[in-house]
């Protein structure tokens, strides 16, 4: 635990890990902070959340089997993650008691313990998504809650520095052409909590005011997010899609077993590609009105897209967040170099769950 809670400050990605402890340190200051929290429970607030593959040990605790938890961790020193922290996950049995005990909650805790119930049916904890999820259920919370982690925040630079530096061109046109420091601000100022000052060349550009510039430059970050999540995961789903075709089952097993097992394959490989077709689709919306604003100089159109756009972030959230899911659980259970061999009834349930993710949509 002490590790491991220290390395999520630095390494952890924005769609498994919420650190609301970080949250507060970047934004205390800021009104909205306060004025609209994910949590109205302080020590709750600066609790860290995560998406978590449950382990053997932690199958017990709950009622039905479930392949992954959101988990609330509430560090016992907030200055010194070191000292590890206590933890629960939603639902498991007596979780709301457990929470309510571990944040010394005298006050109502129904809405804190709603939000969390929100959290828990979705496939990750991508801001975007989580930020519109909440929003259709009435959860206004401010956008300082929904920051890319210091980890992706890093890594994506390079991607967004090169996926707008035509639009940078076209920002700083009648000032003669704007240099790679330059440059690399202004993308940093995009990924950013504040909308600032910086941004202004492209407010600008989009002729965009106030609040809708900021919803605006929300939207946007979400797009450019996706792009980028999903130029790594793309390779790593083609092997997987291939490495589900080799899988050994191994055990005792009838020939309705055999054949659900193979006919569960041939409908997740199939699966897969449906949602990547989707997913691509959507992406493709943003990549035509991004070129038209390019190409055509037409700034009233991609700034409507962008006003439009977190009604698309519950489907491709929840689309992205479960390849991810698939992803990421296959390669922990058949990491590189290791036999592609499971026990029958493992099998099953690794098909099924992912089976399930791809065929139950997200309900609103």
């Amino acid at each position: 635990m002490m590790r491991s809670l220290r390395a999520l400050e630095r390494t952890a990605s924005t769609s498994r890990v919420l650190n609301l402890l970080a949250v507060e340190a970047e934004s205390a200051h800021r009104p909205e902070y306060a004025q609209a929290p994910l949590f109205r429970n302080r020590t709750l607030n600066t609790a860290i959340v995560l998406k978590h593959r449950l382990r053997n040990d932690d199958i017990y605790l709950f009622d039905e089997a479930r392949p992954t938890a959101t988990k609330i961790i509430i560090p016992f020193d907030r200055k010194d993650l070191g000292l590890g922290g206590q933890s629960v996950f939603v639902g498991q049995r007596g979780w709301a008691d457990l929470v309510i005990e571990a944040c010394n909650a005298s006050g109502d805790m129904s809405r804190d313990l709603a939000t969390l119930r929100m959290i828990d049916v979705l496939p990750s904890l991508d801001p975007f998504l989580l930020r519109e999820h909440l929003r259709r259920h009435g959860v206004l919370v401010a956008n300082c809650y929904f920051a890319l982690s210091t980890a992706d925040y890093e890594n994506m630079q390079g991607f967004v520095t090169l996926e707008i530096s035509r639009l940078i061109e076209l920002a700083y046109r009648g000032a003669g052409g704007v240099g790679r420091a330059h440059a690399a601000r202004l993308v940093e100022a995009l990924l950013s909590t504040d909308v600032d000052e910086r941004l202004e060349p492209l407010r600008d550009t989009l002729v965009m005011e106030g609040e809708s510039f900021k919803e605006g430059v929300f939207s946007w970050k979400g797009f450019l997010y996706y792009k980028w999540m999903l130029t790594k995961l793309w390779p790593q789903l083609t092997t997987v899609g291939q490495e589900i075709g080799r899988l050994i089952v191994t055990g005792n097993k009838d020939a309705e077993t055999a054949k659900f097992v193979d006919d569960s394959r041939r409908r997740l490989q199939g699966g897969v590609l449906v949602e990547r077709s989707a997913i691509l689709r959507t992406l493709k919306v943003y990549d035509d009105a991004f070129e038209d604003l390019i190409e055509n100089g037409r700034p009233t159109a991609f700034r409507d897209f962008l006003l439009r756009a977190p009604e698309m972030f519950l489907s491709l959230g929840e689309r992205v967040g479960v390849i991810s899911h698939i992803s990421s659980y296959w390669r922990y259970r058949f990491p590189h170099d290791e036999p592609l061999t499971v026990d029958v009834e493992e099998a099953i349930d690794i098909l099924m769950d992912f089976e399930a993710g791809l065929s139950v949509p997200l309900g609103v």
